[in-house]
């Protein structure tokens, strides 16, 4: 079976020019959403992911705020920056980047946000709204994945969809969603009896529980959508080479450079097997940062009463 790769860059463009005209419209009004993002600390990984979240909004434009703390921030001290973005009227979205330095208190951090600024989705009033069925601020990455099943026309009414994966940033949300477009949903997680049975049931198999290669060939069911979220960077080479094999080229740009990106679906998994499948990387990482822009352009037009269409398609 030829398998289809769904990769992220492709929805990202689609998402972005879908915002473009919702930020014209805005500006004939004379608004501008505006994001502001949170950076604690001088992880390598979270400065890309934020450098590339700002450069998004510039390129759309939309107004953007980076603001940078020291790894020794105090809880305290990010709170006061969220008060502070919460008051701040040129504000729409609010940002952060996780993971916070170790000393923080990351719940409280992420409940400051005032829920209408909320758009990461993470805020309990929001959540709620999500598994109560309301309309809502919802996670970015699910809701990017969920879209992109939508937009590839994967046939979800009555399907069986597995999650595997139960954090409260892409399994709980997304199970919820897939639940709310009428898949029989099934959540696991890496300590699920029988794991690989409960996954070849699958039409649609998401999973994002942060094991690289745990999902194996004999785990998918032919034909399924398979969507891997993990991404996790192996620096050992005895694992990259157990999981990848001497002869393969990404081992070889392992030797090369010193690590991999492994998802949490073994890399040759889904090929030849799966109907369709995301690659990793170039697959989900795209998703989220287009719907976090269309967060941000939802949450701008609910914050000032002007209804937006994003709203009625996620729901």
């Amino acid at each position: 079976m030829e398998t289809k790769r769904l990769l992220g860059k492709t929805f990202r463009e689609q998402f972005k020019a879908e915002v473009r005209e919702e930020i014209a419209e805005l500006a004939e009004k004379g608004i501008r959403p505006g994001l502001a993002v949170i950076l604690a600390g001088d992880d390598p990984a979270s400065q890309v992911y934020v450098r590339s979240k700002t450069r998004t909004c510039e390129e759309l434009g939309m107004g953007s705020q980076q603001i940078n703390l020291p790894a020794e921030t105090s809880t305290q001290e990010l709170l006061a920056r969220v008060g502070d973005l919460n008051r701040d009227d040129a504000v729409d979205g609010i940002l952060i980047q996780l993971p916070l330095p170790r000393q923080v208190d990351t719940d409280r951090v992420l409940q400051a946000v005032h829920p209408a600024k909320d758009v990461d989705g993470f805020h309990p009033s929001n959540l709620g709204k999500l598994f109560s069925g309301r309309p809502a601020l919802a996670p970015c990455t699910p809701m990017g994945i969920l879209e992109m099943l939508k937009r590839e026309g994967t046939p979800m009414r009555g399907a069986e969809a597995v999650v595997v994966g139960r954090s409260i940033i892409v399994g709980k949300p997304m199970a919820m969603l897939l639940l709310q477009n009428h898949c029989t949903v099934t959540i696991c997680h890496s300590r699920t009896r029988d794991l690989g049975e409960v996954c070849r049931r699958a039409d649609i198999l998401v999973v994002a529980v942060g094991v690289p290669a745990l999902v194996q060939r004999e785990h998918i069911k032919p034909g399924a959508v398979v969507v891997d979220v993990g991404m996790n960077r192996i620096t050992e080479r005895e694992q990259a080479l157990t999981i990848l094999g001497p002869d393969s080229a990404r081992f070889q740009k392992f030797e090369e450079r010193g690590s991999v990106l492994i998802g949490d679906v073994h890399p040759e998994a889904a090929w030849g097997i799966a109907s369709a499948a995301t690659p990793v990387p170039g697959g989900v990482g795209p998703l989220t940062i287009g719907h976090l822009m269309k967060n941000t352009v939802q949450a701008c037009r609910q914050r000032r009463g002007r209804p937006t269409r994003f709203a009625q398609e996620s729901h």
